[in-house]
């Protein structure tokens, strides 16, 4: 698994829309015009991200609002990253 910059911004693709549906979201590349779904965990971790000054912000904050222990947490939000950039809908600020 790559390693990532924590320190980074990130923001969704200029070309990728959300859309909250009742908690969950939605994710759509108008590029491909793929959809791809999130539950409420991948929805929170979106918004999370995105309105974060960093990757290690927004890893503080999803750490205080949930009971994980935080080795879990990292390599999931790490993994989660990394599935969003290589599907082109996350990129770093």
């Amino acid at each position: 698994m790559l390693d990532l910059d924590w320190n980074a911004q990130l923001r969704l693709a200029p070309d990728v829309l959300i859309q909250d549906l009742a908690g969950e979201a939605v994710l759509l590349d108008l590029n491909t015009e793929q959809y791809f779904g999130l539950d409420d965990v991948g929805t929170r971790m979106v918004q999370v991200l995105t309105d974060a000054a960093s990757i290690q912000a927004a890893y503080e904050s999803l750490l205080a609002e949930y009971e994980v222990e935080p080795e879990i947490l990292r390599q999931d939000l790490q993994a989660f990253i990394l599935e969003l950039q290589t599907h082109g809908l996350m990129q770093v600020q």
